[in-house]
């Protein structure tokens, strides 16, 4: 607590996308997000393990068809090496099969490109309140 506020806990991100283009859109989407700081960007699967690796961020949006690795590839390197940081994806496949691969893979959760605009922020707040919950409910028991 400083000058008898709470500090907000800021949310840190890492946006994984081949295309520059979501990468921007997703950054904009984020940015105006008090609680939301997107520390780096990766756009591919390797450069976002090494990543995630060096920055340790509290979670990691992952696109799935890239080049060099995969985010369903990425995605359960990165959980292997840490395990505590939230992955969710974020794919233009509004797809059954790909979200059980995803979360099979690791992931917490699964947004579709196209509905990020509205989906996206209430995703992460839902994925890093139940993370906390359970931080809490495992440290009490």
């Amino acid at each position: 607590m400083r000058g008898g506020r709470l500090q907000a806990i800021i949310l840190r991100v890492l946006v994984v996308d081949d295309s520059e283009i979501v990468r921007r859109g997703i950054c904009q989407i984020l940015q105006t997000q008090v609680d939301i700081e997107v520390i780096c960007e990766a756009s591919d699967g390797a450069d976002a393990v090494r990543k995630a690796r060096e920055h340790r961020p509290d979670i990691v949006l992952l696109d799935i068809t890239m080049p060099v690795m995969n985010g369903f590839e990425a995605a359960r390197r990165i959980k292997h090496e840490l395990p505590s940081t939230l992955i969710l994806m974020v794919s233009q496949f509004d797809s059954a099969p790909f979200q059980r691969e995803a979360i099979t893979a690791g992931a917490s959760g699964y947004v579709v490109k196209s509905s990020a605009a509205s989906e996206l922020i209430p995703a992460l707040r839902k994925l890093h309140s139940q993370h906390a919950a359970n931080l809490r409910e495992s440290s009490n028991g």
